[in-house]
């Protein structure tokens, strides 16, 4: 995530006598702030931070935090606020602007009628920048106050083979973390130093809590760190096998990238001078297996919910909201449709993604209790096509061969092996590789792709014109998809045509209404 930069240029002394009126976001200034504006009613001064947090992006701040943050409200507990952590200098820039606004962001709540809530966040209280010092950060996750080490790192920081499901020893940062344990780079060194000195301190191990949108989250934490682990020290993998525990946590909040308009209008409408808010939908969903050993804040009384087994809320929300993000994701690119919002205004993209929903997604979902998925499905119609949730489709694109292996292609395999539809999805996949390839929308327009396996893709893309399954040779992604003839030749089909005559809308509205 890039800082968003507001180049203010002085055209009038309106202008000048604005700026002066702005309130800049630091501690000593939240008394001056407007009533319209919801700010901590709590004193910060003596909070401990019982939570470390690695990787203080937009979804922690309007997600976790904004938990955290009502909690601290609501209950007057001390011991669960929240020290961020960037292991990298590219975290730099959001440390900075914390520091400089005592670690205080705007949350901006954006509702599909237009109303905007401000509400300023003060459940962080600390940030620490793991490439300026390793060991003051091993330190603090080490110490006897932090309970619990969370972390929203996305899918690509787990380090795993997508198709084996193996940790990746390859990597050369985590062959230097092996070598140097106490100089780490990685999530895994950093963790495993950390316990390393939890251990040897005689103190309980803190609880490893992953927030990210991976099904099965907390076991796939376990399963990285103790491959990582039992390289580098076997003695201490026992040790954390036994006594660390993982729960598995299902996330939800959809929270687009901040903007340099998101930062003007707070300045404009509210007087707030605050340099990185995070804009948010007003909907929140954070459902969590109740396994912390060493304590956890009682998140329930702010709205999470605690369940013995998260599996059937979390696949559901990954086969139907993300999956959902990445149909109108890649078709909406291809088609030249810019936000989310934008396509679901689209009444052919609102029908394919209703369509895909409840003739691929659902029939393979189970029953969730409490929930039921018509009005589920209803809830993500409604919540897409928020006009003012800007979603950029270059965000929900990055990443793809990441996020596809475990949101939409699982679906795709699922009805295979069921006699299911498949059409939908297939189509989706067909678009990725021509994205991938030509890396430009149906008007010629370039495509910002950001994705770690990039060139891995362009080129597995791009000899597609010679082999049509060149795409689907990419085994960490797809697997042995490419061995079922019935994929296959729908897959075909719809590259050819595609290749042909790249107009993802027809290609589209052949899945809906068959072929003529």
């Amino acid at each position: 995530m890039s800082l968003p930069e507001i180049a203010i240029t002085e055209h009038s002394m309106q202008q000048d006598q604005h700026k002066d009126k702005l309130i800049r976001l630091k501690q000593e200034n939240l008394s001056l702030l407007p009533d319209s504006i919801v700010r901590p009613s709590y004193d910060r001064s003596i909070l401990t931070a019982g939570i470390v947090h690695i990787g203080v992006g937009g979804f922690h701040r309007s997600h976790q935090a904004y938990y955290t943050d009502e909690l601290l409200a609501k209950t007057g507990t001390t011991d669960w606020a929240i020290c961020g952590v960037g292991l990298r200098d590219a975290d730099r820039k959001i440390a900075d602007v914390l520091k400089k606004q005592d670690y205080l962001y705007t949350l901006i709540v954006k509702h599909a009628d237009g109303r905007i809530e401000n509400r300023v966040i003060g459940s962080l209280i600390d940030f620490m920048l793991g490439s300026d010092d390793p060991a003051a950060v091993t330190n603090k996750m080490a110490s006897e106050t932090t309970k619990i080490v969370s972390l929203t790192i996305t899918e690509g920081g787990y380090n795993f083979n997508q198709a084996t499901g193996r940790f990746d020893f390859s990597n050369p940062e985590v062959q230097h973390d092996l070598k140097n344990p106490n100089n780490p780079i990685t999530v895994f060194g950093y963790l495993t130093e950390a316990l390393r000195k939890r251990r040897a301190s005689g103190l309980p191990a803190f609880t490893i809590q992953s927030c990210d949108n991976i099904q099965h989250n907390g076991d796939m934490t376990r399963k990285v760190l103790m491959a990582f682990t039992q390289k580098q020290d076997a003695e201490l993998a026992k040790w954390i096998e036994n006594e660390v525990r993982f729960p598995n946590a299902m996330v939800d909040r959809i929270t687009p990238v901040t903007t340099i308009i998101d930062i003007e209008t707070l300045r404009n409408e509210a007087g707030l001078k605050d340099k990185w808010p995070v804009t948010s939908e007003p909907f929140s969903q954070w459902v969590i297996e109740d396994k912390f050993p060493n304590g956890r804040p009682q998140w329930e009384a702010v709205g999470a919910q605690f369940v013995p087994d998260v599996t059937p809320y979390e696949k559901m929300k990954i086969r139907l909201l993300n999956a959902g993000h990445s149909v109108l994701g890649l078709l909406g690119s291809l088609q030249g449709h810019e936000s989310i919002d934008e396509c679901m205004q689209d009444p052919l993209f609102a029908t394919y993604l209703r369509r895909f929903m409840d003739f691929e997604a659902t029939p393979i979902l189970e029953p969730v209790e409490g929930i039921e998925l018509d009005e589920y499905k209803d809830s993500l119609i409604e919540r897409f096509g928020n006009p003012n949730i800007k979603d950029n489709l270059v965000r929900i694109c990055l990443e793809s061969s990441a996020k596809l292996p475990k949101f939409l292609i699982p679906t795709i395999k699922e009805n295979l092996e069921k006699g299911g539809s498949i059409g939908y999805a297939t189509l989706v996949i067909a678009a990725w590789c021509y994205y991938s390839d030509k890396a430009t929308n149906r008007l010629g327009k370039k495509l910002e792709i950001v994705d770690d396996m990039k060139e891995e893709l362009h080129l597995a893309a791009a000899g597609t014109s010679t082999d049509a399954l060149s795409f689907l040779k990419l085994k960490p992604i797809f697997g042995d998809l490419i061995d079922n003839k019935v994929f296959t030749d729908e897959y075909t089909r719809m590259t050819t045509e595609l290749y042909e005559t790249p107009d993802v809308a027809h290609q589209m509205q052949t899945v809906l209404f068959g072929r003529d």
